[in-house]
């Protein structure tokens, strides 16, 4: 499963799909890599490379603009030190908006039909796609950037309903972590719109005749802090375990605190249930994205978060609309049972993150180091295995 040989070590190249990744022999390249991939990216990397290729043509002419800010403009940041240093995105990231570009404006996909015609592996069925909105999975290895891509699939939303007359996205949107710990990392980046504009995420004002920034109007509502005073312009960031649709969400050993899990459910009333309902949000908006942080946690239609956003789908169909768009960032889109989501569209595989030193690389201890290792004589795991642990964590 190595790697192949014209790889590029640069996480800024431009990658082949004929050079990509893939789990197996090198040997089998020419006939199984495409069976072995998640069933929809093989043909979409061939795709979105044309795409790409031919200068983005079909792309409305608010995506063509930003794809262009994004990854052909050049972009001096300040640094730490005080010097400017060039910035530029990681092609993962890049590969993850053309793709998502390139599925609305050029194919136009609507639902999971739309979906199936890219399926090489000649296994997928309507049956593997539980919902009956767009939905779209960007597989990216844990420490390649994935709230960039976020931030980057938010503006994009955001400028093309405001700037194209028949856009069906959103200027609201969801953004659903998987807990507290990751919320507070988004918020930190999202507090203030910091993201957007440390990044080169917002063109100058003037640049292909849009006035990008005084455009962008966004009010950030955190956890409880959720109130509706404008009908668009909103980002509601939440912790999963506190979305919820109306109904109660039985205890689960995944919860940030399992007390309830174990010892039953408290009794809650006005001051202290402080999950998110999520109807009371759409009842006051008629357009909403929806983005998940780590999304391998909502993978069943049979658990609340999933019910929670078919229901968001089910009350904004009612008001005339619809869910504009499911955009899933996971370094794991996998069900329980091992399979890979169907809706996965674009992959940047932890081999090829590693390869190109974006994430650390895994370091086995030598022989001489592990001769030291030894086990405690105590009934403690902790102390009896110190050694493997202190190993572990430095």
């Amino acid at each position: 499963m190595a790697l192949h040989k014209d790889f590029p070590d640069s996480p800024h190249a431009i990658l082949d799909p004929e050079i990509r990744w893939f789990p197996a022999d090198e040997a089998l390249r020419e006939t199984s890599m495409d069976k072995l991939m998640p069933p929809l990216v093989a043909t979409l990397r061939r795709k979105v490379k044309e795409f790409r290729d031919d200068g983005y043509v079909g792309a409305s002419d608010t995506s063509k603009s930003l794809l262009n800010w994004w990854f052909k403009e050049p972009h001096l940041l300040p640094q730490a030190d005080g010097t400017m240093a060039e910035f530029q995105y990681f092609f993962a990231q890049r590969e993850a908006l053309e793709t998502i570009v390139y599925l609305y404006d050029v194919v136009g996909v609507k639902d999971k039909f739309d979906m199936m015609r890219f399926d090489s592996s000649g296994v997928v069925s309507a049956g593997m796609f539980d919902e009956t909105w767009r939905r779209f999975v960007i597989k990216m290895a844990t420490g390649s950037g994935k709230t960039k891509v976020m931030s980057l699939t938010l503006a994009w939303s955001f400028f093309h309903k405001l700037y194209e007359p028949d856009s069906e996205l959103s200027r609201n949107f969801l953004v659903i972590t998987p807990n507290i710990i990751v919320l507070d990392r988004i918020y930190h980046d999202f507090q203030g719109l910091r993201i957007f504009f440390e990044d080169p995420v917002l063109p100058d004002n003037g640049f292909d005749g849009r006035n990008w920034r005084d455009d962008f109007q966004l009010t950030l509502h955190k956890q409880d802090e959720v109130h509706v005073t404008q009908p668009t312009g909103n980002i509601f960031l939440t912790n999963i375990h506190r979305v919820y649709s109306g109904d109660d969400i039985p205890p689960s050993p995944d919860d940030d605190n399992t007390m309830d899990y174990f010892l039953g459910k408290r009794p809650t009333g006005a001051t202290t249930d402080s999950k998110v309902d999520l109807g009371m949000i759409v009842r006051d908006i008629d357009e909403l994205m929806v983005l998940n942080d780590e999304a391998h946690h909502i993978h069943d239609s049979k658990l609340a978060w999933f019910k929670s956003i078919e229901d968001i789908h089910n009350r904004l169909l009612q008001k005339g609309g619809a869910l504009a768009l499911q955009v899933d960032v996971t370094a794991t889109p996998k069900h329980n049972k091992g399979a890979i989501f169907v809706q996965t569209v674009s992959d940047y595989p932890l081999v090829e993150a590693i390869s190109q030193n974006v994430v650390k690389h895994p370091v086995l201890p030598d022989v001489a180091s592990r001769a030291k290792l030894s086990e405690r004589q105590s009934a403690k795991y902790t102390e009896k295995y110190t050694d493997y642990i202190d190993l572990g964590v430095i």
